[in-house]
């Protein structure tokens, strides 16, 4: 489980902890941004159940690197945190690029 699983979960605070500590943008705050996350998870779902679906799976796991739990469509959990993760991360330091530009 520590394969996938253990960076998944650890990925969330890291990023949170980057925007509250760090970076101040204050993209929490703007109603936008979690339009964008539900936009986002509205098209991971489909796209990645289909390449994870246990039926005729694209995208394979070892059961040993992650924690087994799939929602929905057979999508890992894991694939959402890192999802949350990786798109949050972008728009972070996008924001934080466009105000070093603008001032």
């Amino acid at each position: 489980m520590i394969g996938y699983t253990v960076p998944a979960v650890l990925s969330v605070p890291v990023v949170v902890a980057l925007e509250l500590l760090v970076l101040r943008t204050g993209l929490f705050r703007q109603p936008a941004y979690w339009l964008t996350m539900a936009v986002v998870t509205a098209f991971q779902i489909p796209v990645d159940g289909w390449l994870t679906k246990l039926s005729a799976p694209i995208v394979t796991y070892a059961p040993e690197h992650f924690s087994g739990v799939r929602f929905p469509w057979d999508i890992p959990v894991e694939d959402f945190l890192f999802g949350f993760s990786l798109v949050t991360a972008v728009l972070l330091f996008w924001v934080r690029q466009q105000r070093k530009e603008t001032t």
